[in-house]
């Protein structure tokens, strides 16, 4: 039987498909990437906010027509969808074969087996049964991988369904945590990626609410193989001055930081459980910019969130155009049920909610396009992803881009030029193409 893995939403659900697809080719299941080469097509879903539901019940969907015209024969639903919505996810698609929790996917070879053999399957184990270790198939290119350090999360943002869903926050023991590092070292990873809902929260459970972050960060940096190191998901309130100084003295670790502050307004943050406002903002990203030279920000701001009136809105568009933000995100509050804010009242029209958020990232494109032309005329360092023989050129990132996110730098040559996958040049920045950047390999002094 051949087995295709559909993994939507973040890398941490990414990491989960990884640890599923090493158990299934240890079962000695084929495995391809195009799910209408497959016999079994698993859907690992996103379940966050109505956009990454919409998304995963209409790939469910697509899916449930291939079973129908033939193409595949069996259908999986795992991940946040199946985990938040349970029995009433496994109703609304009868044409599903399985529909497992989080709590399951350690079973995945079992729900195979019993699906093969004509039985549909629903089952919803505890959250805490997902493993949090194991083998993984690195599923991304071959010289970058996620490292998740966390499941769950204990913030109890009003907004957010994740607690439900993926339960509380536990941290990945460290020795875990290295040997994994280790593994992804010796299978030619040069770029970790560490990922948790709360990077900086990492080891708090296990220390006596103290965070483990900068031990472990400086842990990793010592592991040989690794040439970047990025950090994403960081929570504004727990950005201390250790990891702010590991971050600026290692020099493995990529000087960009991702803080989705979500909002500046200190009234909106309390209603959404969140600390600061924005002078207490203003201070610590005053701080990194001085401390880590030529670091690059990242923040997810949302608007329309239910306590957020013009006036608010107003103090978020002029806080985002005073920080210019070199990366930046914004979504619309989606109003998730189960959660405190979604029954808070009186709530933000839709149409209001969308509005704010187009004119934040129309205004961000300006900001966005400054910064992209500040570096033109530089010499930067930049990982190689590919050859796109349309464009007829090579591909890849800087250290200002992080993967699947951000931009990507376009550097003028030919097939014959023999660039590697994973290869790092220096690359002069002559032009850029609205979020990307076009280039020129200068040396070969970061070749290996």
């Amino acid at each position: 039987m051949v087995v295709s893995m559909v993994s939507l939403g973040c890398a941490k659900n990414l990491v989960d498909s990884e640890r599923m697809l090493y158990l299934l080719r240890k079962k000695g299941y084929e495995l391809t990437v195009e799910p209408g080469d497959a016999d079994i097509v698993i859907v690992n879903t996103c379940g966050f906010i109505q956009a990454a539901k919409e998304e995963a019940i209409e790939t469910i969907l697509e899916l449930c027509q291939l079973k129908a015209e033939g193409a595949i024969q069996h259908i999986i639903v795992t991940g946040c969808l199946a985990q938040r919505y349970q029995e009433e996810a496994a109703e609304l698609f009868p044409e599903v074969d399985a529909v497992i929790g989080i709590g399951n996917e350690a079973e995945i070879c079992e729900v195979l087996d019993r699906i093969t053999e004509g039985s549909r399957v629903v089952r919803f184990a505890p959250q805490c049964n997902l493993p949090l270790t194991g083998g993984r198939i690195i599923s991304t290119l071959p010289f970058f991988a996620y490292l998740k350090i966390a499941e769950g999360c204990s913030n109890g943002c009003t907004y957010c369904a994740i607690p439900q869903i993926r339960g509380k926050y536990v941290s990945v023991p460290m020795d875990e945590v290295l040997k994994e590092a280790q593994w992804l070292a010796d299978n030619g990873v040069t770029e970790l990626v560490v990922v948790a809902q709360d990077t900086t929260r990492y080891g708090e459970d296990l220390n006596d609410g103290v965070s483990l972050l900068p031990e472990l960060l400086r842990k990793l940096c010592a592991i040989d193989g690794f040439h970047w190191i990025r950090i994403l998901y960081c929570y504004p309130e727990r950005i201390s001055d250790e990891l702010i100084s590991v971050i600026a003295e290692e020099e493995k670790i990529v000087k960009y930081l991702d803080i989705p502050i979500q909002h500046c307004n200190g009234a909106v943050l309390k209603s959404m459980h969140r600390e600061g406002d924005a002078e207490s903002l203003r201070t610590l990203f005053r701080k990194l910019r001085e401390r880590i030279l030529g670091i690059t920000l990242r923040t997810t701001l949302m608007t329309g969130f239910p306590t957020e009136t013009e006036d608010a809105f107003t103090e978020l568009a002029e806080f985002a155009a005073e920080l210019k933000f070199e990366r930046m995100g914004c979504f619309a509050y989606s109003e998730e049920e189960n959660t405190p804010a979604a029954k808070m009242s009186p709530q933000v029209d839709e149409e209001i909610r969308r509005q704010r958020a187009d004119i934040l990232m129309e205004q961000q494109m300006s900001f966005a396009a400054q910064y992209e032309e500040s570096r033109l005329g530089t010499v930067t360092e930049a990982v190689i992803e590919g050859y796109d023989k349309w464009g007829e050129c090579w591909f890849g990132r800087t250290a200002a881009d992080a993967p699947d996110i951000d931009g990507k730098l376009f550097i003028m040559g030919r097939p014959e030029d023999g660039y590697r996958i994973g290869q790092y040049v220096p690359v002069k920045i002559t032009d850029m193409l609205d979020y990307d950047l076009v280039g020129e390999v200068v040396s070969d002094e970061y070749a290996e």
